[in-house]
C-alpha cells in the first residue's frame, strides 16, 4: 500500500511513531466494529485529508490480516469500504467542495452528503444506518478536543456513537510532514496561504505567510507548510463579532438596558492571582493598568477579582466569568512553584486535565536549558486541548489563550505594556480581540455638595439611559468629579449641556470641564473664592 510504504521509507522518526499509533487506533476500531458500523467524517481540510489516507492504510492492513483467515480468495480485501460523511455547507469555500468531490471520485468513497448542521445530520443518519463509531480528524488544540481521548463516547444530548480520534495528539508539523512525505493531494487553498480553513466568512490567508512581490507590488502568500510556528495555525481565522463599529452601542446605568450592553459592547473581566496582593505586601499595578487598556479599545470591564493562590478559588472565578464575558484576562500565579495555581485552576474550570505540551516544552528548553528539567516540565503542563500559544517575536515567553481566557505573564506595568502591544499586533493578523469604537468621555468637577448634585444627576440618568453617569471624590474635602461616558460623542456633549441647565440659575459656573487638566486646576479661581466661605462654614475646606 503506497501510504504505508511512503511513511516507512521516510527518515522522520517522529512521523513514523505518530503514524504507527494512528494506524493502530484505526485497526483497533475496525476490530471492534463491523465495517457497516463505522463511518468517516470528511470535510476537505488538511486534518481530514490526513485521516482519509490513514484510514486507507489502516483499512488495507486490517484487510490483509483478515485475508489470511478468509476462505474466499475472490473477495476484494483492498476496496475502501468505510462510509464517508460530508456536511455540505453554503458557506464553504468552492475549493473545498471541489476537492471533496474529486477526492471521492479518485478513491471511490461512499459519500453521504448531508445539508444540515452536524448534530441534526447525525441524528438523521444514525436513524437509517447502523453506525456505531465515527472517525474524526480532531487534534489537540481544536475547540472540540476538550476532554476527548482516542476513543470517546459522544457528548450528552447527542445521538449515541463512539468518537474515534486517531490523530488527536498530532501537531501542525505532523500533519504537513505526513501530507508531504506521502505525496497525496490536498485542497489548493493551502498553497494560497490558508493554514486553517473554516467558512468563507471567518477565514483569510495567514499574514505570517505574506510576502511582497517587488515586480508587481502585490502581496502574495507562501504555502501553509512553510509556516514556521505551528502555534500560529489559526492566525487566519477571524473572530466573528456581534458588535460592529457602527452598532447602536449603549452603557447601562443599572436600569433596563443590560441586555443591550451585553450584545453591543465587548465585555471583559480581570482576575489577579496572588496571596501577596491580598496580604498587602505587594501593590497590584497590573490590574488597574489592564482595565485602562481595555477601556481604550472600547471594551467594558464588568468585574475585577483578586484571588488567593488556590486552585479552587481560581476555578470558581474563571468558570463564572468565562460564560458571562467575551474575554477573561488573568495574571499572576504562573510558574513551577507550589503557589502557582492559575493554570491548574483554569484546567479545572474547563473540566480538562493538565498535560505536557510538546511544543511549549520545546520552547522552554530553548530558554532555560536542559539543566532545569524539573522546572521546565512543570511549566509545560498546560490545560489539555484548549490551550493556544500566542507567540510574538517581542515576547520572551508566549502568552496562552484557553478558549476565551487569556493568561498574561506580566508582573508590572512595563511588562504589561509590552504584552498588550503584542496582543494588539496579533489582533491585526488573527482577530484575537475586537477593536471597537472607543468611548467618549467628559469629566466635570463641581464644589457643590452631593445633596445639591443628587437630584439633577438622577434626572439626567432618565434622560440619557444609554450613558454611564458616575461620581467620585479623590478626598473627602476635594471636588466632586462627575463622569459622563458613552460611545456616541454627540450624546455625551448633549448630556453635559443638559446637566448644566439643570442647576439653579444662580450658579452658572458650578461645573467645569477638566479637559485633561488636574481637578484643582480645572476649577476657576472665582469659583474657589466664591465657595471657599461656604465650605469653611460647613467645616469641609479648612
Amino acid at each position: 500500500m503506497e501510504i504505508d510504504k511512503a511513511i516507512g521509507d521516510c527518515n522522520d522518526r517522529r512521523l513514523k511513531t505518530k503514524y504507527n499509533t494512528a494506524v493502530y487506533v484505526i485497526q483497533r476500531a475496525l476490530a471492534l466494529y463491523n465495517i457497516e458500523e463505522v463511518a468517516f467524517s470528511f470535510n476537505g481540510g488538511k486534518d481530514s485529508t490526513v485521516l482519509l489516507h490513514l484510514l486507507r492504510a489502516g483499512h488495507y492492513l486490517h484487510q490483509q490480516k483478515q485475508a489470511k483467515h478468509d476462505e474466499d480468495p475472490a473477495h476484494d480485501h483492498c476496496k475502501f469500504a468505510i462510509r464517508t460523511i460530508y456536511f455540505e455547507s453554503p458557506s464553504a469555500f468552492p475549493e473545498i467542495n471541489s476537492f471533496t468531490y474529486e477526492t471521492a471520485t479518485t478513491y471511490n468513497l461512499q459519500l453521504d452528503i448531508i445539508r444540515q448542521d452536524f448534530k441534526s445530520g447525525l441524528e438523521g443518519l444514525l436513524k437509517t444506518k447502523p453506525i456505531r463509531a465515527i472517525f474524526l480528524g480532531v487534534r489537540i488544540g481544536d475547540p472540540t478536543a476538550v476532554g476527548q481521548e482516542q476513543f470517546s463516547p459522544s457528548s450528552p444530548g447527542w445521538p449515541p456513537f463512539m468518537r474515534v480520534n486517531p490523530i488527536l495528539d498530532w501537531s501542525y508539523r505532523d500533519v504537513w510532514a505526513f501530507l508531504l512525505n506521502s505525496k497525496v493531494p490536498y485542497c489548493s487553498l493551502y498553497d494560497q496561504g490558508y493554514t486553517s480553513v473554516g467558512s468563507i466568512y471567518d477565514t483569510v490567508p495567514n499574514k505570517l505567510l505574506s510576502v511582497s512581490n517587488p515586480s508587481s507590488g502585490k502581496v502574495e502568500y507562501r504555502p501553509a507548510y512553510m509556516l514556521a510556528d505551528g502555534r500560529s495555525e489559526r492566525a487566519g481565522r477571524a473572530r466573528k463579532s456581534t458588535y460592529g463599529a457602527d452598532s447602536s452601542i449603549s452603557l447601562s446605568n443599572g436600569a433596563s438596558n443590560v441586555e443591550s450592553l451585553q450584545t453591543c459592547i465587548p465585555t471583559a473581566s480581570v482576575i489577579g492571582v496572588g496571596d501577596e496582593i491580598l496580604l498587602g505586601t505587594v501593590e497590584d499595578l497590573v490590574g488597574p493598568s489592564l482595565c485602562r487598556r481595555l477601556h481604550s479599545i472600547g471594551w467594558q470591564v464588568t468585574q475585577f477579582d483578586v484571588l488567593r493562590s488556590d486552585i479552587d478559588a481560581v476555578a470558581e472565578s474563571v468558570e463564572r466569568q468565562k460564560s458571562t464575558n467575551d474575554m477573561v484576562f488573568i495574571y499572576g500565579g504562573i510558574g513551577p512553584l507550589h503557589s502557582d495555581a492559575t493554570l491548574a485552576g483554569i484546567a479545572k474550570a474547563f473540566g480538562v486535565r493538565l498535560a505536557p505540551d510538546e511544543e511549549f516544552e520545546e520552547y522552554l528548553t530553548n530558554i532555560v536549558g536542559y539543566q532545569h528539567t524539573g522546572d521546565r516540565n512543570e511549566m509545560a503542563q498546560l490545560p489539555e486541548g484548549i490551550t493556544e500559544l500566542l507567540h510574538h517575536e517581542n515576547l520572551p515567553v508566549p502568552l496562552m489563550k484557553c478558549q476565551n481566557v487569556i493568561v498574561l505573564m506580566a508582573t508590572n506595568p512595563l511588562e504589561l505594556d509590552k504584552e498588550w502591544n503584542c496582543l494588539i499586533e496579533l489582533t491585526a493578523s488573527s482577530g484575537l480581540l475586537t477593536l471597537t469604537k472607543p468611548f467618549s468621555s467628559k469629566y466635570l468637577t463641581t464644589i457643590l455638595s452631593d445633596v445639591e448634585v443628587a437630584q439633577p444627576l438622577s434626572a439626567l440618568r432618565l434622560d440619557f439611559p444609554d450613558l454611564y453617569i458616575g461620581c467620585y471624590r479623590k478626598s473627602r474635602s476635594g471636588p466632586l468629579v462627575i463622569t459622563l461616558l458613552g460611545k456616541d460623542q454627540g450624546k455625551v456633549q448633549l448630556a453635559t449641556e443638559a446637566l448644566m441647565k439643570k442647576f439653579h440659575p444662580g450658579f452658572p459656573h458650578c461645573l467645569d470641564d477638566l479637559g485633561g487638566r488636574s481637578m484643582w486646576r480645572g476649577l476657576r479661581k472665582l469659583e474657589i473664592l466664591h465657595y471657599a466661605r461656604k465650605w469653611f462654614l460647613l467645616g469641609l475646606f479648612f
